[in-house]
């Protein structure tokens, strides 16, 4: 049920804010005049590792959490192993990377500008929301990995939980 209700919000949720709306915008047409091609390629290669990202993240929440990333049906558990031992939100960093990914390898400033609104949009929900919910639901658990682990900038060297 958590792997069915976790797909359902990937395609709903990042691949919505990812997938349809920079399209919407751009229709997935290169801008002119296009930009350097080692500026395209660094598109590309970050478009790709969002992409994986997205994935591994999602599957954690499935495998550890128990649950899904979305607030109707959230996790059984905190979700602090993989990606997560280095930064808290792994899944919003993505997604901005991957709308800045398709911005560099279009050649479209519009879509910089919307993944600038998506993250201060990410940053708003999980500062206003998230983490309240999260402090609420696990306690201490939740303080403690808050204080270890950063929001936004990942950490070199992964969290133990110690």
């Amino acid at each position: 049920m958590a792997a069915a209700g976790t797909s359902l919000f990937l395609a709903l949720a990042p691949g919505v804010v990812a997938g349809v709306l920079p399209w919407w915008l751009t229709g997935w047409d290169a801008g002119e005049p296009a930009w350097a091609v080692g500026v395209r390629v660094l598109g590309g290669v970050l478009l790709v590792a969002a992409g994986v990202v997205i994935l591994v993240a999602f599957a954690r929440f499935v495998v550890e959490g128990v649950g899904t990333p979305a607030p109707a049906a959230p996790t059984e558990k905190l979700v602090v192993g993989g990606l997560y031992r280095h930064v808290r939100n792994p899944m919003y960093l993505a997604v901005g990377t991957a709308i800045v990914g398709q911005g560099l390898l279009l050649s479209r400033p519009v879509l910089l500008a919307y993944a600038a609104v998506i993250t201060a949009a990410n940053a708003a929900f999980v500062h206003w929301y998230e983490e309240p919910t999260l402090r609420r639901q696990f306690g201490g658990d939740y303080d403690t990995y808050r204080l270890a682990v950063p929001g936004w900038i990942p950490r070199l060297r992964p969290w133990n939980g110690a």
